[in-house]
Formats: C-alpha cells, structure tokens, sequence
C-alpha cells in the first residue's frame, strides 16, 4: 500500500484526479455547506468526522500550510465572511468578533485525511481512497495500463509521424553507416539512453512488457517526439558528415554525431520534459518505477488525468478505425 502520509507526490496525485475525487465523495457520503458553488467545511466539522482534537487539525494547518491551501483550504473575511454567516448562522458557531473563518473543501478535507496519524477513521478512509484510485483507472482504461498512452488524443498523429522519422534514420544507418544489421538496435537504445537512461530491455522489464511488444506502442507522445526529434536529427547529420568524407562513415564517427545532438542545450528543456511526463505518469499509472529518473518524478497533472482519463481520452481502436477510413479515401483519391 502506498504510504500517503509520506508522499507529497501521491497525495497530490490522487488530489488531482478529478474522477476519484468524486467517487470519494459519493463514498463519504459528505457534503458540507455549499458556498460560492463549492461545499465547504469548518475545521471543527473536520475534527468531528476524522474524530480528533480540533488542536489536532489546526497544527496540521500550520504544517502542511501551503499544500493544504493549494489544494481548497482558504481563510474567509470581510463581506464573504459576513454572507457565510448570514447563510449558515444555525449550522455553525462563530462569534460576532470573528473577523476571519478557515473553510477547507472537499479536496482540502480529503487531503488533511491523507495526513492525519493520529485518527483511525483517516487511516480507513485512506485505504479505501487508494482502492478507489485503482478501481478508477482500471475502468477507464479498461482493466490495464499498459496502453493508456493510447488514450491520448493526440497519440495516433505523433505515433504516425514518428514512424516516418524512424524510416529517414534508419535509412540513413543502412546507406551511410559502415556496420552490420546490429546498428539498428545499438543505435535506438543509443537514443533511448540518451533521452531517458534506459535501453529497450530495461524499459521493457520496468513495464512487465512481453517480449513480442513493441516498446513505442506504449510511450507517451512527448517521448516519442523527442525521439522523432533524435533520429531526424542525427539521420540528417550522418548524410551530411558521410558526403563530405565521401564514403561511409564509422561508428566511432556515428558516436561522435550522436554526442553532439544529445548534449545539445536545444534538446535539455524536451529531454527534461520526457523525463518528468514517463517518470510520473508510469509510476501512478503503470505503478512502473523508473529509478534511473526517480528525480524527475512529480505529481500527475489534472489536465493529465482528464487526458487519459477523463473527458479528452479517445477510444483508441475508434480512432484508428476512423483514421483507417481516412486513409483509404486519400489511397482512392489518388
């Protein structure tokens, strides 16, 4: 079980997963006071249901402050405060001197769960978030991850295009590279290295994949453009270094080539950029730990998980039906 009071990363995570959220509230069975279109709850409120001192809740506050905020708790004043009282009056306690009232909402009150040691009733709720979470993600993905790179839109495009890249590089491997068939695979796990640490077998072990799977049907579309960007890049570079010499060129001097695009400052935003999206997302997806970028690893962003997730992820199989229809009338056309 993944330990959320320890991990920032995963609290944030499950924070941003729309989806979840709201089948933790169905869950709860909670509510609260809906106030400016979201339901909110006082600290005492939150106490009460988590079962500890109200002390207990305000020194998490004064903890985890910025994570608690970020994620809905907000400090009331002025007209707002004046309008809340007026609207909950019978519900709450709050003086007539109070010139400032804490409200956590839903995500707020589920994350201070995720934190609090101290109450049983946050440690079951706890297991059930992650049950949830991964009774989430297999429905919508239909029982396995392995594809959910798929669910994005714009996969389909990139992974066509990137196939045309791979052509113009191995093209240029078999025409200018002085070398045996053994180029193509040393020189795509020179890629893959360079761009995220690993080679295909290890990429491959990470993922439980089998051996008969092809590793880019299941990288997301950030990793595949930047090893689009390589192997159009180095493909571009070998025939230019080959017709100055005149003749084909070395491996040695293929390296050279492969160095140069690698330590390229154009390529370290997007190298950094495929780091951090297959780092991330294969960990909360997958569950597939990339050691070798375990300091690239942040939370999954809520536009992600409506990406792969939620309402922007595609029905892959539709949409390559539909591509294939497109397909043929361009063919007929001709």
């Amino acid at each position: 079980m993944k330990d959320l009071p320890s991990s920032d990363i995963e609290r944030q995570n499950i924070l941003n997963n729309k989806l979840a959220i709201t089948r933790i509230q169905e869950y709860i069975g909670i509510s609260g006071m809906m106030f400016n279109e979201e339901y909110r709850f006082t600290k005492k409120m939150v106490a009460d249901f988590y079962e500890v001192d109200i002390r207990n809740v305000e020194r998490y506050l004064e903890k985890f402050s910025d994570e608690l905020k970020h994620n809905g708790y907000t400090l009331i004043k002025g007209k707002k405060l004046k309008d809340f009282k007026l609207q909950f009056a019978p519900v709450i306690n709050v003086g007539s001197k109070t010139t400032q009232l804490g409200l956590f909402n839903f995500r707020a009150f589920i994350n201070l769960g995720m934190l609090l040691s101290e109450s049983e009733n946050a440690r079951l709720l706890r297991s059930k978030i992650l049950d949830i979470v991964i009774e989430t993600i297999n429905e919508r993905t239909g029982g396995g991850t392995k594809y959910i790179n798929r669910k994005d839109p714009q996969y389909l495009t990139t992974a066509i295009r990137e196939s045309k890249y791979r052509k113009e590089f191995t093209s240029a491997l078999s025409r200018y590279v002085n070398m045996g068939d053994a180029k193509y695979s040393f020189y795509t796990d020179k890629i893959y290295q360079s761009i995220f640490n690993e080679n295909a077998k290890e990429y491959k072990e990470i993922l439980k994949l089998e051996a008969k799977d092809n590793a880019r049907d299941t990288m997301y579309t950030e990793v595949l453009n930047i090893i689009a960007s390589f192997e159009t890049g180095i493909a571009f570079e070998i025939k230019n270094k080959s017709d100055q010499l005149g003749r084909r060129l070395e491996p040695d001097e293929v390296n050279v080539i492969f160095k140069n695009i690698a330590e390229h400052p154009l390529q370290k935003p997007h190298i950094e950029d495929a780091r951090i999206k297959m780092a991330s997302r294969d960990l909360h997806f997958r569950d597939a730990f990339h050691q070798k970028l375990e300091n690239y690893i942040q939370s999954v962003s809520p536009a992600d998980f409506e990406r792969f997730l939620g309402s922007q992820s595609v029905d892959f199989d539709k949409q390559l039906k539909e591509a294939e229809d497109v397909f043929k009338r361009l063919k007929d056309s001709e």
